[in-house]
């Protein structure tokens, strides 16, 4: 009978300590909490009155705080993320022009419980402009140049995926009634090497005819008027067409609001095809998807 209880006693400590070691560890990773009370603070360098959207560095400070946060997971808006644990980074944008980013932020808490901020910022990156270029187009300073209307095809049209104007190219002075030949373009370059565009019109720009409705405009090709007057900063960028060094500088430049530099084709961007102290030939997409052609001298 003593026996049979002992037998009984083991075997009841045997199931006991196989229960024992069945049962799962558990671990505490302690409170679990909210990051709360998030602010993002951005300062983009170099931001003035004249330089609203920064002085072309692409550097921009980002400061991030948070109670309860451990880490922070910033989506800078440019397809770039990084953990971030201080809260604290300058980062730098390298687009060339002006352009909107959405800084996106994670505030990361205990068990990974999350808080989000987001805030929009406008920030311009100058691009390396070849010296040339900029010597050319500014004489250092300054150049005005005008339509050089002596020129065969000053003014011309050509298929997309061409680089000179097969279609139609006019001939030295054969565009004088379309009043584009006395307006006065200006090239100017800062300390920085940042280069802006005034465009005097004399009052009026010829608009082709289907690039009237781009210009907000109703009625045929012909002669508008245009306010064109004031200063604008140009963005200047690797050429997006699919040019060769053979027949273009492959440097290209987008100007601000109407987007005009003589005649109006609906378009903003222009390559430079050439460019020498004296003459420059420019390459747009116009509003009809066309290439159209313009050629300037110095006055």
């Amino acid at each position: 009978m003593k026996n049979k209880f002992k037998l009984l006693s083991l075997f009841s400590l045997l199931v006991i300590l196989g229960l024992t070691s069945c049962q799962k560890e558990e671990y505490s990773f302690g409170s679990m909490k909210t990051p709360t009370g998030l602010v993002l603070t951005t300062t983009v360098t170099g931001v003035d009155n004249a330089n609203p959207a920064g002085n072309g560095t692409g550097l921009v400070a980002i400061n991030v705080k948070a109670t309860d946060a451990i880490t922070y997971k910033i989506d800078f808006g440019d397809g770039n993320t990084q953990m971030v644990p201080s809260g604290v980074v300058t980062y730098k944008y390298t687009t060339p022009g002006t352009s909107d980013y959405n800084v996106n932020v994670t505030a990361i808490g205990t068990g990974g419980i999350v808080s989000n901020i987001t805030k929009k910022i406008t920030v311009f990156v100058a691009f390396n402009i070849p010296t040339e270029i900029v010597q050319n187009l500014t004489g250092g300073a300054s150049k005005v140049w005008v339509c050089d209307k002596a020129a065969d095809a000053h003014f011309g049209v050509g298929p997309n995926d061409a680089f000179s104007p097969i279609w139609y190219a006019a001939g030295a002075n054969s565009r004088a009634s379309d009043g584009f030949y006395d307006d006065e373009v200006t090239f100017s370059k800062d300390a920085n090497n940042n280069i802006s565009m005034d465009l005097d019109n004399k009052g009026t720009t010829f608009v082709l005819g289907a690039a009237v409705s781009y210009y907000g405009l109703t009625g045929p090709e012909g002669q508008y008027p245009i306010a064109t007057k004031g200063v604008k900063k140009l963005a200047f960028m690797d050429a997006t067409s699919a040019s060769t060094m053979a027949n273009s500088t492959r440097i290209q430049f987008m100007v601000p609001g109407n987007g005009l530099v003589l005649i109006g084709m609906g378009s903003t961007t222009y390559e430079i095809l050439s460019l020498t102290a004296s003459t420059m030939t420019l390459r747009t997409i116009g509003a009809d998807g066309n290439s159209w052609y313009e050629k300037l001298k110095i006055k």
